[in-house]
């Protein structure tokens, strides 16, 4: 008879419109057997140690179905993301007992894994494990295809990184750095700030919050103007940012935390631009990149372990602090990479 423990676990309580609150979501316990059941081909039973908070989960609290894209959390259930796992019992055979895996999993201490097929095996453990739910995992592999695949950077170019000192836009930043770009960043604090100049290398960086005309601010960083950006943000940033782009010049769009609490999305008015300065403007998403996961492990890995790459997190303790931790990402509370902690390996 499999062992049955209590599993703790944070659910959706209620659908969310505006602004998140904490009370949207809901620590509860349940129940769950430590077995993989005879009907679940190729399932995972996992222990969760590390769970990511990320802004585009907040796309999944709305009662909105999006085409081509990662449906809403069910009400009453627990909500997913990107973890780190340690593997409990394995009915697949590219996995066994003890290994160490990221991908998506349930925000509660123990999973049964279906879906498969976008968990990878954590094959380098002398670096941290929570890394893997940021700058060896998914926002890690977002920074690398965003700029690398989608960008082209050239040595001497000049680059601009909004919400540059999260998940993303601090290795952004970095990997512009590292390809011989002038880069700068936006933040909301003069800690992050300070924290992209001193810690991450940028050349320059602003509060943007401090800023009356976005546009302005642009023109005195950027008097030349701008070959890259790599936009978090989305609104009245991104009207700013086209108005002080260079010719040819390239647009990633990662995300749009901006306007994911509003009912109804900002206009943006000067796409014009894109035709007068024969712009690229293109979005993605993370699994776009999924097959250059091995890569991308290969040019970061030596960076990280030569000092040359460095990642800043901020932990929350326990699944009870997670609602917390998930919907502070939406006033900018965290500092660097948000990130709860479950367990030890």
């Amino acid at each position: 008879m499999a062992e049955v423990v209590s599993n703790k676990q944070v659910i959706l309580k209620e659908y969310v419109t505006g602004f998140p609150k904490e009370s949207d979501l809901q620590v509860t316990t349940s129940t769950i057997q430590l077995n993989i059941p005879q009907d679940c081909n190729n399932g995972l039973l996992v222990k969760n140690l590390y769970l990511s908070c990320d802004p585009y989960m907040r796309t999944r609290m709305a009662n909105r179905q999006i085409q081509g894209y990662v449906g809403s959390f069910q009400l009453g259930s627990e909500i997913s993301g990107y973890g780190v796992s340690k593997v409990i019992e394995s009915a697949h055979p590219n996995f066994k007992t003890g290994d160490l895996i990221w991908g998506i999993t349930g925000w509660e201490e123990y999973s049964l894994i279906t879906k498969t097929e976008a968990l990878f095996k954590i094959e380098d453990t002398d670096l941290p494990l929570s890394y893997y739910t940021g700058i060896l995992g998914m926002p890690g592999l977002t920074a690398y295809g965003g700029f690398f695949e989608l960008c082209s950077p050239k040595e001497g170019e000049y680059v601009f990184v909004s919400a540059a000192s999260g998940a993303v836009g601090q290795l952004v930043g970095q990997f512009a750095k590292l390809s011989g770009c002038y880069v700068v960043g936006s933040a909301g604090t003069q800690e992050k700030v300070d924290l992209l100049k001193n810690k991450f290398g940028f050349d320059e960086a602003f509060n943007y919050k401090e800023e009356e005309d976005l546009n302005a601010a642009l023109k005195r960083y950027f008097p030349k103007g701008i070959d890259i950006y790599f936009e978090n943000v989305g609104g009245k940033m991104l009207d700013a940012v086209l108005l002080n782009m260079r010719k040819n010049g390239r647009i990633s769009v990662c995300g749009l935390i901006s306007q994911y609490n509003l009912e109804q999305p900002q206009g943006i008015y000067c796409l014009g631009q894109l035709i007068l300065k024969s712009i690229r403007m293109q979005g993605f998403l993370a699994f776009d990149f999924y097959h250059l996961y091995p890569k991308f492990l290969e040019m970061i890995l030596p960076k990280i372990r030569q000092g040359k790459i460095v990642y800043v997190e901020d932990k929350a303790q326990g699944l009870e602090n997670g609602a917390a931790a998930l919907v502070g990402l939406f006033s900018g509370r965290n500092v660097g990479k948000q990130l709860i902690v479950i367990a030890n390996a």
